[in-house]
C-alpha cells in the first residue's frame, strides 16, 4: 500500500484555505509541519491547535525575494530534517484590459512575484538542502518538490488573465525541474508533486470584491472534497494530480504536449 514517504514538511501559504487544510492533513497522518506564512495570529493559532510536537511556524513574505535565502537557511538550521516543501502561497485578481486606464500595475507585479517569481528563489534556496538528502550512497532518503498550480494553468480564464499566466508558467517550470532532477544522478531522490485544483471555495475568491459583488465569492467544490482527493494522489505517489470534476479532461488535452515534451527531452537533454 502506498503512503506519503515524506515526514517533516514546509508548508509555504499555509495560514488558510489549500494550504491549511493540506497542512492539517500530513498532521493527521503523523506528519511534522513547519508552517509558513505573513499572518502571524493565525500561525500563533495553528501551533496553539495542534501542538508544538506535531507542528512549528515561521512568520515570512515571500514577496520579499532578497530575504527568502537567509531565511531558508535559517529556517533549515531550527528544522534539518526537512524533506519535503509544499508551494502553495497565491493570489487571484481581475485584470481587465478593456479599461487598461484602470489597470493597477502594482497589484498586477505583485501577482507575478507571489505565485512565480519567489517559487524560483523557493527552489534555488531549498533544492540544495533537498539534493544533499541524497547522500551518495545506494539508499538517498526521500525528498521532494510539492507545488499547487491550477487546471487553468491548463484552461485559462479570461476574467483573471495574469492569475492563469503565472500558474501556466509556474505548470511548465516544473515539468522542467522534474525532468533535469530526474536526468541527474545527485538529484533523483527529488521528487517532483504538482496538484491542480479546479475552483475550491477558500479565501482565494472572497477576497475579491469583484467576485463577492457578482454572488461568486463561493464558487467551487468544498475544501474537504479537495483535500481528500489531492491527499489520495498524494499517498499514490503521483506526480501530477489533477483534482476535480474536470480532472480526466486536463490529463487528455496534455497528453500531446506531454509526448512532445518528452521527445525534446529526449532528443536534446535536461540542460
Amino acid at each position: 500500500m502506498s503512503s506519503f514517504p515524506y515526514k517533516n514538511v514546509v508548508v509555504i501559504g499555509a495560514t488558510s484555505g489549500i494550504g491549511l487544510a493540506l497542512a492539517e492533513r500530513m498532521i493527521e497522518n503523523g506528519v511534522f509541519v513547519i508552517g509558513v506564512g505573513r499572518r502571524k495570529e493565525r500561525l500563533d493559532e495553528f501551533v496553539s491547535k495542534h501542538g508544538a510536537d506535531k507542528c512549528a511556524a515561521s512568520q515570512f513574505d515571500i514577496t520579499d525575494l532578497e530575504s527568502i535565502k537567509p531565511w531558508v537557511e535559517g529556517l533549515l538550521k531550527q528544522h534539518p530534517d526537512v524533506d519535503a516543501v509544499l508551494l502553495n502561497s497565491g493570489i487571484q485578481r481581475t485584470l481587465n484590459f478593456t479599461k487598461p486606464q484602470e489597470i493597477d500595475l502594482a497589484r498586477v507585479h505583485q501577482e507575478i512575484t507571489t505565485n512565480y517569481t519567489s517559487y524560483i528563489t523557493l527552489l534555488a534556496s531549498f533544492l540544495p538542502h533537498l539534493q544533499a538528502r541524497g547522500g551518495g550512497g545506494a539508499a538517498p532518503r526521500p525528498a521532494a518538490v510539492l507545488a499547487v498550480t491550477s487546471g487553468l494553468a491548463v484552461v485559462p480564464l479570461a476574467r483573471c488573465g495574469n492569475y492563469c499566466a503565472t500558474k501556466a508558467a509556474l505548470h511548465s517550470l516544473l515539468w522542467s525541474l522534474r525532468a533535469q532532477l530526474a536526468g541527474d544522478a545527485g538529484s533523483r531522490h527529488v521528487r517532483v508533486v504538482e496538484i491542480l485544483p479546479p475552483a475550491v471555495r477558500t479565501e482565494l475568491h472572497t477576497q475579491q470584491p469583484d467576485l463577492v459583488a457578482r454572488g461568486l465569492g463561493d464558487i467551487g467544490i468544498s475544501l474537504r472534497e479537495f483535500t481528500d482527493e489531492a491527499w489520495a494522489g498524494l499517498t499514490r505517489g503521483d506526480d501530477e494530480i489533477p483534482v476535480g470534476p474536470r480532472r480526466e479532461q486536463l490529463v487528455k488535452m496534455e497528453e500531446g504536449r506531454r509526448l512532445a515534451f518528452q521527445g525534446m527531452v529526449k532528443d536534446a537533454g535536461t540542460t
